[in-house]
């Protein structure tokens, strides 16, 4: 800050000095009286997963920490294969930043962790393997780990004893490979310290808790078919100023139901799409919750709480979860969602919101970009807050003071307060000082040059300094204090907010889900475990009936032992393709607890989606479109149940004819194989002669479904409506001419195809040969007329040799 003493200026104010805050965690955010303002958006770090897993005799341990929570998840001991499936389900739905296990491997581990070392292609990043001594995994001292933790959520009151009854009511310390795998995890983030990279090495690494992580009811969809049928699109942001935070959410179903308002709701809707579960209760208990949304009376109480949403967010939160409680408690108490929040959002958000209110000063705050506290929440604070606004003119004084004692060459003169160093006064740099030796003044201590301004130290600045003090530091200093002061009493009482934000988040997404089903004209899902398949009528496509003018809706039904492969034929365009992912994406919606694009939906016990609709081709897989196509085919293979939903889509065209189509025979003859153990398949083909040639068994698991169309004269109309039957044509001609072909070429395709169909020879064309005898005669004679006969140059048998006679053997 700067106090001019030239004559006739005035000083301009008392600027924010820098200090360094050592304690940065809490940071201040709006407060109530600014609930209505425009939000900014919050710009955050990614957040990163650690995975740390042992497995021995058949088992594994499991335990990983997400940075964005500080919440240490585990999964009790659990069986799995050599393969270790239920490691790589792991893996592929958390994407570790890291794996950290046991130097002392096995070979299966050790074949499991160099193969995914080396998934070069994996998004968005491979994880980092990390060995770590054997010793570090000892049962005892993991255990000394767990128990020794400074944990924020554990009472300070409780004694060792205690402390040892509360964590083993969380942990089970009878699974032993768990608690080894959380003892290796803690050692790894100690040694790397995560979370605390910049702090004093007696700062712990922040853990507010142990959370079990379930698989359980799980239904099993791999990256493949979350692409193909849209459920998630990452595209690159179009503001050049956000493209380097990262992708924004394309057209996608998750991108057309999700409206949360709060990052806590948007999260867990991620989740819960990543996690599709066979859960009933869970599923029942999320639509209870959409369909009271839903109801015309509620409408008015739904917006309200979605607006509360807004303001999930760091200290706000707890004003915003006070008013959320109290409608909940207004709501009927049968549903289990509004039950939960009027009872355990407790008066402690009364306390933590009285205890914010009083201490923190949100408008300074924001003004200074950093913690303030009010006036009268500490004496010392404030009278040393008065006396740094009354320096202003103070120092103006000082200033003019100083100006009467030096040289009347100096113009003018300044004193300024630079923290950490103090007060100085700074004068203009004078034309006749040149060299170092010239900035000496008689009775100052010259410190700097900077900017063509000289700074000294007098003797009234070295009082000021005994006077005053570092003022800025001093404050900035004791309201740190505070703030960490604050930052304990709010985290004494971090289980509730947890719960706060665990519950509010909850009720975010499925409001989210009651406003799109409201617009959109969902329906309730219903399940039965029996059916062992779906039934859907009159169903829709979510996306494409957006971006439609009219949208032709189907039905689909698959369950018991009849009808269990659907071999759907058409012409090209008709629809088959968005048949298959119709039902696919209803039964998606279905499994993650939302109303469906369907007046009725009907889903049986649904244990895995696996689809081979597109090819994602990509350079670094060094894959072919068909080795591509092959994979996705033989991991649906490999792994469908009776279960399984799978979805085909002209399988077998990128290789031979002859090869593709005996490929989907032998694969869906194999599947027909197992009788009633067949998955429920929908495959859509041009392959006509899967039928024609009869090379599927004929009996009840098979049925033909076409898509209907109608000709009139020349035009072929689509009616994109599934009934039974097989299409005697794919009709590629009418798709051909809607492409813009020319009529001419496609003539000639319909002619050359008939020829293939009735093993007749195909001859050219006699009025195209024709044509080219009359083009070549025309060439030769152009070529004769610009002869120069007088030429004496010219060599007629030459001539004669390498033009006319190849002309008139082409002619001929």
């Amino acid at each position: 800050m700067t106090f001019q003493a030239t004559p006739g200026r005035t000083p301009q104010g008392l600027g924010p000095g820098a200090a360094s805050a050592r304690f940065p965690n809490l940071v201040p955010g709006p407060g109530p009286a600014e609930a209505n303002e425009e939000e900014d958006e919050e710009e955050e770090g990614p957040a990163e997963i650690h995975l740390c897993v042992l497995w021995n005799s058949g088992y594994l341990g499991i335990a990983y920490y997400d940075t964005s929570d500080s919440i240490v998840h585990f999964m009790p001991d659990a069986p799995d294969h050599e393969s270790l499936k239920l490691l790589q389900r792991v893996v592929d739905e958390i994407n570790p930043r890291s794996v950290v296990t046991s130097a002392k491997q096995d070979e299966n581990m050790t074949h499991f962790l160099g193969k995914l070392a080396s998934q070069e292609h994996r998004e968005p990043k491979r994880p980092e393997i990390i060995l770590l001594p054997s010793v570090d995994f000892g049962l005892e001292i993991s255990k000394q780990r767990l128990l020794s933790g400074n944990y924020s959520f554990v009472p300070e009151s409780m004694t060792a004893t205690e402390k040892i009854l509360f964590l083993s009511s969380i942990i089970p310390f009878d699974c032993l490979l768990t608690v080894r795998a959380l003892g290796g995890l803690l050692k790894f983030l100690g040694r790397r310290r995560i979370g605390v990279e910049l702090e004093d090495y007696n700062v712990s690494i922040p853990i507010l808790g142990f959370k079990k992580f379930v698989l359980t009811h799980l239904v099993s969809i791999d990256q493949d078919t979350y692409s193909v049928l849209q459920i998630f699109k990452s595209e690159a942001h179009p503001s050049v100023y956000k493209v380097a935070s990262g992708l924004k959410e394309g057209l996608s179903l998750f991108g057309i139901l999700n409206r949360c308002r709060c990052k806590w709701g948007e999260k867990l809707l991620r989740l819960w799409f990543t996690r599709p579960t066979q859960d009933l209760g869970e599923l029942n208990s999320r639509l209870d919750v959409i369909q009271f949304f839903l109801l015309p009376q509620n409408l008015d109480m739904a917006q309200m709480l979605h607006r509360l949403m807004s303001h999930i967010k760091n200290v706000p939160t707890v004003y915003s979860a006070l008013g959320l409680r109290d409608a909940c408690r207004s709501l009927p108490q049968s549903i289990q969602l509004f039950r939960d929040i009027a009872q355990e959002f407790s008066d402690d958000l009364h306390h933590i919101a009285s205890l914010i209110g009083k201490v923190v000063d949100f408008e300074g705050s924001l003004a200074e970009n950093r913690f303030t506290v009010l006036p009268n929440v500490d004496p010392e604070i404030d009278e040393k807050k008065r006396r740094l606004m009354g320096l202003p003119s103070f120092l103006t004084e000082v200033a003019r003071k100083e100006l009467e004692n030096l040289d009347s060459r100096i113009p003018s003169c300044s004193v300024i307060y630079i923290p950490l160093i103090g007060f100085l006064l700074s004068i203009p740099r004078l034309p006749s000082m040149v060299e170092a030796g010239d900035f000496e003044i008689e009775g100052l201590d010259f410190m700097f040059l900077s900017e063509e301004k000289l700074h000294y130290r007098s003797a009234r600045t070295k009082e000021l300094d005994a006077l005053l003090g570092d003022l800025h530091c001093e404050i900035r200093d004791q309201e740190t204090l505070l703030m960490y002061q604050l930052q304990c009493q709010v985290l004494a009482r971090a289980v509730v907010l947890t719960r706060v934000l665990d519950l509010a988040s909850r009720l975010d997404a499925l409001l989210a889900l009651a406003s799109a089903a409201r617009d959109y004209g969902y329906s309730r899902p219903h399940y039965s475990p029996q059916l062992h398949g779906v039934r859907i009528h009159n169903g829709r496509h979510p996306l494409m009936e957006l971006c439609a003018r009219t949208f032709v809706p189907n039905s689909a039904e698959c369950g018991g032992d009849k009808g269990r492969v659907k071999v759907i034929t058409g012409p090209n365009s008709s629809g088959k393709s968005i048949y298959l992912k119709q039902v696919g994406l209803i039964t998606f919606m279905a499994l993650v607890g939302s109303f469906v694009p369907a007046e009725e939906a009907e889903i049986g016990a649904v244990d895995a989606i696996f689809t081979r609709i597109h090819s994602c081709e990509s350079i670094s897989l060094g894959l072919s479109t068909f080795m591509i196509d092959l994979n996705q085919v033989a991991k649906a293979v490999n792994n469908a149940t009776e279960r399984s939903l799978v979805l085909i889509d002209e399988f077998g065209k990128g290789t031979n004819t002859v090869d593709g189509l005996a490929l989907l025979a032998a694969v869906l003859r194999h599947w027909l194989v197992l009788g009633p153990m067949c998955p429920h398949i929908f495959v859509a083909t041009n392959f006509l002669s899967l039928v024609q040639l009869q090379l599927l068994p004929q009996g009840p698991l098979v049925q033909y479904l076409t898509m209907e169309t109608c000709e009139d004269g020349n035009d072929l109309v689509f009616f994109y409506q599934v009934c039974g039957g097989v299409a005697n044509a794919s009709y590629a001609s009418h798709t051909a001419a809607q492409a813009g072909l020319p009529e001419k070429l496609i003539t000639r395709g319909k002619e050359v195809s008939d020829l293939i169909r009735s093993g007749k020879p195909i001859k050219p064309v006699k009025e195209l040969l024709k044509e080219n005898q009359m083009q070549n005669c025309q060439t030769l004679v152009d070529k004769f007329l610009k002869l120069d006969l007088e030429d004496p140059s010219l060599d007629l048998d030459i001539f004669m040799s390498q033009e006319v006679l190849p002309a008139a053997t082409t002619i001929l």
